[in-house]
């Protein structure tokens, strides 16, 4: 099923970004990139209904994040965290302060400390209305990015 192997391909290409594999990062995500333009199809299982193009843009941000720590030159990830921002659905809250916090400390991480700084302070006002462990790991990462 298209969803199931976009779905897979867009965490697999994450994960090699993770290993720092950028040939086959770039590899999986073009996979998913593919996948997802030409349609998932009506037959979603219910288990993969909440991947689409939002949630592979945050693939795509976290895996350009992870890459430019050990590839200079890489992509921003800036863009793909504004692109997941843009695409999210209403009720995805906490997604979108993880992607909201992701943005931040990447545009600390490309020198951009002003900008950083008011995503930093929209993803705080986000995070104050949600509860969750994760999110607040991730305010700790945006912290170590702010620092410098």
């Amino acid at each position: 099923m298209p969803a199931t192997r976009a779905l897979v391909a867009s965490q697999t290409g994450r994960v090699h970004a993770a290993l720092g594999d950028e040939t086959q990062a770039e590899s999986h995500l073009s996979t998913a990139d593919e996948l997802l333009a030409d349609g998932l199809g009506d037959a979603v299982p219910q288990w993969v209904s909440y991947f689409d193009a939002a949630e592979h843009a945050g693939a795509r941000a976290v895996s350009a994040r992870d890459l430019a720590g050990i590839h200079r030159g890489r992509p921003l990830a800036s863009i793909y965290f504004e692109d997941a921002l843009k695409l999210r659905k209403p009720g995805f809250d906490r997604v979108k302060v993880m992607d909201r916090i992701g943005l931040a400390a990447a545009l600390f991480d490309e020198g951009d400390p002003e900008q950083g700084a008011a995503e930093a302070h929209r993803a705080l006002d986000d995070a104050a209305r949600v509860d969750s462990t994760l999110v607040a790991s991730r305010l700790n990462t945006l912290l170590d990015s702010a620092h410098p």
